[in-house]
């Protein structure tokens, strides 16, 4: 499994029993739709390798608890510390509406109600306090903040963002 098919679900974050078992923190608001997963993919040495779950609950409702087949004491679960977990794309639920993964977007048109075809979306930039759209037109970078209220629909089957930006926000880069 290639690293670009997948995205990051958590890190193991600490060794929980001396039983072998460990604590996962979950990058996701909604960790209840991965306690019951039957394997993941650990980074060891920059290659992918799974990793069979033989049991697993929430812990204090953003950790999962979880026992990997073949990881039965202390010591091999000090080894898994710190290192990151992974999963199919595939294995994303679908979202809906306007809600959408970033990967998801990259490349969809985005248009504004006023402007019309502002540029393709070439990435998201979340690094920042509020995410960025990152929108190229021609040679200009656009910058427009992942805002709720900005997005009016997310149209999957065109490829398109709608979004309805307030006046001077675009225009300051195309004018």
């Amino acid at each position: 499994m290639r690293k670009e098919d997948c995205f990051f679900l958590g890190k193991i974050a600490k060794k929980f029993s001396f039983k072998g078992e460990v604590l996962i923190w979950l990058d996701t608001d909604e960790p209840g739709l991965y306690k019951n997963l039957e394997s993941v993919f650990v980074e060891v040495n920059k290659h992918l390798v799974p990793f069979f779950i033989t049991s697993s609950s929430l812990h204090k409702n953003d950790f999962l608890r979880v026992r990997f087949e073949d990881v039965d004491t202390e010591e091999d679960a000090d080894a898994l510390v710190g290192k990151e977990l992974y999963l199919p794309l595939s294995a994303l639920p679908k979202l809906e509406g306007n809600r959408f993964y970033f990967h998801e977007v990259i490349g969809f048109t985005a248009e504004d109600q006023r402007l019309g075809d502002i540029g393709t979306i070439q990435s998201i930039n979340d690094s920042t306090a509020q995410p960025l759209f990152e929108i190229k037109k021609g040679d200009t970078e656009i910058l427009v903040p992942m805002i709720d209220d900005f997005i009016v629909k997310v149209d999957r089957e065109n490829k398109k963002i709608i979004l309805n930006t307030p006046e001077g926000l675009v225009d300051l880069y195309l004018g």
